[in-house]
């Protein structure tokens, strides 16, 4: 999640570093559009990932490894050919589903491409040049929520609108114009969820049925934007003893308990979940400012492990993302992945590139050339990360 300007942070927030390389990874056009290939047997859904992660017997910091030339041949064997004369920008995916923004000649819009599918117009942007996709989130059968930055900076306001696909219709449902987190909907069970601004340093989390109703305010406090946990909604939550994790219930939006070693946390950043129906399942994040270190809790363990520990010449890790057993994260110069199964990581894209794993789906794209040329050429490769062989063991 970046924040910049206008966006309130509570304690101990990300480092500024993020706000900028979130910024210039927005205009620059670093992440471009992917969607998940074919998969076997039953489709995952939002709340249930399509493969748990491995269980080594004990977690134990990770070795860097190089990348199989198995993983490179199927990523290869994934690159997506974006439409004709169009420029592509990754904004979130999910199983069998992808939100990007794509840029022509005719303008620009939000589009949402499913497997096999062609993108289908979500939103015309209003200002081609301006206004930027943010954010997005698909239920994977009705409901899409996204959101749009009208301008080109992070302070900009922004508005959260809902599509629907039985009609190709959509509606904006909310519009942010003072400081508060950036967005990030999350469509479960037929409501969208979010938070914004309200003012005096303060943001309120929401839920609105997706079909059409008002808004429903489930809590108000100095917070970052939440994240589907399984069952849960999650955000970070400034507290008097520092920035803690806060949890509702989807279900019914009332205050629920998260596992007592992620109760306890404070202070950290850039966490995620692969979506535990209780809050269990696999967690990571980041702590830590001056040397950063990659933090895995699952279900069972005493207390999390420190699993990757950045150089101290690295500014930052961040952009946490948890696919089954895979951890991906970015730097400002590139994006790792983390195999629990083998205890290992890799290096995944080259240089400034972008990596997201999410339900079984793992999407990587970089530029070819400088991307802010208009000869520079998108790469968009997506794969199903069930299907990669595990990354070799240390030693």
């Amino acid at each position: 999640m970046a924040t910049s300007g206008r966006t309130h942070r509570p304690p101990r927030a990300p480092s500024p570093t993020g706000a900028r390389r979130g910024l210039a990874l927005l205009l620059t056009g670093l992440l471009f559009a992917g969607c998940s290939s074919a998969r076997s047997g039953p489709e995952p859904t939002p709340d249930r990932p399509s493969t748990p992660a491995p269980r080594p017997s004990a977690l134990s910091a990770a070795c860097e490894v190089g990348l199989p030339t198995a993983w490179r041949s199927a990523l290869d064997a994934g690159e997506l050919r974006t439409p004709a004369g169009q420029r592509a920008v990754l904004t979130d995916t999910g199983p069998g589903w992808t939100v990007v923004q794509l840029t022509g000649g005719d303008g620009r819009r939000a589009a949402l491409v499913r497997a096999g599918g062609a993108p289908r117009t979500l939103l015309d942007l209003a200002d081609p040049v301006e206004h930027q996709l943010l954010a997005a989130d698909f239920d994977g059968r009705r409901w899409a929520a996204f959101a749009v930055l009208e301008g080109r900076t992070l302070d900009s306001p922004w508005s959260l609108y809902v599509w629907d696909a039985e009609t190709g219709a959509s509606r904006r449902i909310a519009r942010a114009d003072r400081p508060g987190p950036l967005p990030q909907p999350v469509v479960r069970d037929g409501t969208v969820h979010w938070a914004q601004g309200v003012g005096g340093g303060k943001a309120t989390v929401y839920a609105a049925p997706a079909a059409g109703g008002a808004p429903r305010a489930l809590r108000t406090g100095v917070m970052d934007a939440p994240f589907a946990a399984g069952g849960l909604l999650v955000w970070r939550e400034s507290a008097g003893s520092g920035t803690r994790l806060a949890a509702v219930s989807l279900a019914d939006g009332r205050p629920a308990a998260l596992p007592a070693p992620l109760a306890a946390l404070r202070d950290i950043r850039s966490v995620a979940s692969d979506g535990g129906t209780t809050g269990g399942g696999t967690w990571a994040w980041v702590e830590g400012e001056a040397a950063p270190r990659l933090m895995v809790w699952r279900t069972g363990d005493a207390r999390a492990t420190a699993v990757v520990t950045a150089s101290p010449a690295v500014d930052g890790m961040d952009q946490v993302r948890i696919s089954g057993r895979l951890v991906t994260w970015r730097t400002p110069e590139t994006a790792y992945a983390l195999d629990l199964g083998s205890g290992s990581y890799a290096r995944i894209t080259p240089a400034y590139g972008y990596a997201q794993a999410r339900d079984g789906a793992l999407a990587v794209a970089y530029s070819v050339g400088n991307a802010k040329s208009a000869d520079s050429r998108p790469v968009v490769q997506v794969v199903d990360a069930v299907r990669l062989p595990g990354l070799p063991r240390c030693g």
